[in-house]
């Protein structure tokens, strides 16, 4: 095997953090208006090493449009960063042709695809070519994002005979992207994704020549976000097979990248394990060194089971967060006999449990397949008592009825479902019935099976940030039909904000709430199925959404007079008894044999002194305190520097005639 040092010579890393999906600093500086920090981004990344600098402006709460002209010129005027190429990163096709209109030099649009069919495709890339744009084509076509080694490769040879040999494309200037997937989630058919695209790229390059390889890096380990070191590593092995396989590019932070060789020998063969799929349990190894690489690493693991002398409903609590089945079901049967009900066991120590599972998950303390094995112990304790709910139900006579049917789906243009899975999971225990759509799913096709099916919620899903528009659509045309169903928005993209904003100001007919995670999943539909909760909980969920439209917008509107009674108790000043101030003196007055420390005293230094490095070398004068030999220091350094200010040219500054 090649080393990474000599593979990675001909590797170009695109720096990914002035991407607002990507990075929350940069997104925050975007969407405060914060431009010049955003630069100072731009420049560390070049710094770094990065060959390339990805800009995405893909935020629901944007102007993207807007936004990516206002960056790219701002770095256009910067040297050290208008050196490297800039890649323009959208979904949207509307934001990627503003940023061809203004960037600079020979740039690349990431991306384009066959999502939309062959038509479209060719229209985009005869658009990239007019303008000189080298392309980055997804493996995406009509059917979805490819995840197999063979769909990878189809996909990628299907759309370089159409670029090549009818839209005119140059080979060199194609670059395709065949998904890099996140492994070790705890679902098996995940396992393999690293190979695939790993294999993908050695058959592409094979069969598709002058072509380029790439790939978004932190995507593999996103089951570890919030655990840096894995997350180094992961990156790091990935490349080290991708490389000589045919990756010659790659979305990366490249200074947080480990050598591989450095990598602690027993991470690095865990981490191997999970991205070459060499084990079934390779996930679960790697979870354990990862949960103990600060303070226990290369210790012996005990077995602690000083958490099963806690009560019941803690024991619970501990086996979701951790994932252990051993005594699940003696736990759940002790909490029934405690309850009144087996479903109160359900609603009380098993959600409150997923409680917390939620909670840590999303403050970045727990990784998403210990999410899973956490769905998979509710699951199993679901399990133990349905009998005894069956029985209830034989008793009462409530046979065959579930507490409401929920279809979910993820939505057009969109093919990421592992969220929706682990609500469709968490809901189907709580004794709901759940019609899953699946990926890429049009509105029309929604809202039919809705009608159809009777549902009593509709779930919508999406992760990319066209799907927020979409899920926009699918709400306005609930408020054309009539429909009345609940609709619940979940997944990366989408928060309370955009839900407020954007969302629930389209429908009326039927109540708009935001989902934060799949553990708030039950409490939410079972409040709006609730006779007695359904009313209080959309009052309250629609005050709080017209709160923070009022927030963006600068407030609730202020009461404003009738324009005639403002009119009325218009000021109207007596100038008659007004006994006006006579000034000092009149005319031109000279003053002569004024020092310059005497003038020096009247002027405002600060700025003066920011722009031309000053303050320094005369911090006193700051102070308001020149005097003397100081000042005549000052104004002979003045004239000097004003012949050549020592940061102009970093400035842009014109330099003044010298006095």
């Amino acid at each position: 095997m090649t080393s990474m040092n000599a593979a990675s010579q001909s590797f170009v890393n695109v720096g990914e953090r002035t991407n607002v999906t990507g990075s929350a600093v940069f997104r925050r500086m975007i969407t405060e208006g914060r431009y010049a920090d955003a630069v100072e981004v731009a420049r560390q990344q070049v710094e770094n090493g990065a060959q390339v600098i990805d800009v995405n402006m893909d935020e629901g709460m944007l102007d993207g449009a807007e936004a990516m002209r206002t960056f790219l010129n701002l770095i256009a005027a910067e040297p050290d960063i208008a050196r490297v190429p800039v890649m323009i990163d959208s979904s949207k096709w509307e934001v990627i042709e503003a940023g061809l209109k203004c960037v600079q030099g020979k740039c690349i649009v990431n991306s384009i695809s066959m999502k939309e069919g062959e038509d479209k495709f060719r229209e985009q890339a005869r658009a990239c070519l007019s303008y000189g744009a080298a392309v980055v084509v997804m493996a995406f076509d009509e059917v979805g994002q490819a995840d197999t080694k063979a769909r990878k490769v189809e996909i990628c040879q299907r759309a370089f005979k159409i670029l090549t040999e009818e839209v005119g494309f140059p080979a060199e200037d194609i670059i395709f992207d065949p998904n890099i997937f996140a492994v070790a989630t705890g679902i098996e058919e995940h396992n393999n994704y690293a190979v695939d695209f790993i294999e993908a790229a050695r058959e592409i390059r094979k069969t598709c020549p002058g072509c380029h390889i790439s790939g978004g890096l932190s995507n593999v380990s996103f089951s570890f976000r919030g655990n840096e070191p894995v997350r180094r590593a992961m990156h790091s092995v990935f490349l080290y097979y991708a490389i000589p396989a045919g990756m010659d590019m790659g979305i990366v932070n490249a200074g947080q990248l480990d050598i591989y060789d450095d990598i602690e020998p027993e991470l690095r063969e865990r981490v191997e394990d999970v991205i070459l799929n060499r084990r079934d349990d390779a996930t679960e190894r790697l979870i354990e060194i990862a949960e103990g690489l600060k303070g226990q690493k290369g210790k012996t693991a005990v077995k602690d089971l000083s958490w099963r002398e806690a009560p019941v409903e803690k024991r619970l609590e501990h086996a979701l967060v951790h994932g252990i089945t051993e005594f699940i079901d003696q736990d759940t049967e002790e909490a029934r006999q405690k309850a009144e009900r087996p479903l109160h066991v359900i609603e009380g120590p098993l959600m409150d449990g997923m409680n917390v599972v939620g909670d840590l998950f999303g403050s970045g303390k727990m990784f998403l397949p210990q999410v899973v094995k956490s769905a998979r112990v509710m699951k199993q304790a679901v399990a133990w008592l349905e009998p005894y709910m069956e029985e209830e139900k034989q008793r009462l006579g409530t046979v065959d009825v579930s507490n409401g049917k929920v279809l979910m789906a993820t939505v057009k243009g969109d093919v990421h479902d592992i969220g929706k899975n682990i609500v469709g999971v968490v809901l189907a225990c709580n004794g709901y019935e759940i019609l899953d759509l699946g990926v890429m799913v049009p509105a029309e096709t929604i809202l039919d099976t809705a009608i159809s099916e009777k549902v009593d919620v509709i779930g919508l899903s999406g992760l990319i940030t066209p799907s927020l528009d979409e899920m926009v659509y699918v709400a306005a045309e609930m408020q054309r039909r009539g429909m009345v169903q609940p609709l619940l928005i979940g997944g990366a993209t989408t928060s309370p904000a955009h839900t407020a904003v954007k969302i629930d100001p389209v429908i009326r007919s039927a109540p708009v709430v935001h989902v934060t995670d799949a553990s708030r999943a039950v409490g939410v539909v079972s409040a709006l199925l609730s006779t007695g909760e359904k009313q209080g909980l959309v009052e309250q969920t629609r005050a709080r959404y017209q709160r923070m439209r009022e927030a963006r917008a600068g407030g609730p509107p202020k009461p404003r007079l009738p324009i005639d009674m403002a009119r009325a108790h218009a000021l109207q000043p007596d100038w008659d008894a007004y006994d006006r101030p006579a000034p000092s003196y009149s005319g031109v007055q000279t003053f002569e044999n004024i020092d310059l420390a005497t003038l020096a005293r009247y002027i405002d230094w600060t700025p003066y002194f920011s722009a031309w490095d000053l303050a320094g070398k005369y911090p006193a004068i700051l102070e308001d305190s020149i005097v003397g030999e100081a000042a005549t220091a000052l104004w002979r350094d003045t004239e000097a520097m004003m012949i050549s200010p020592p940061n102009s040219r970093r400035r842009g500054m014109i330099t003044p005639p010298s006095w």
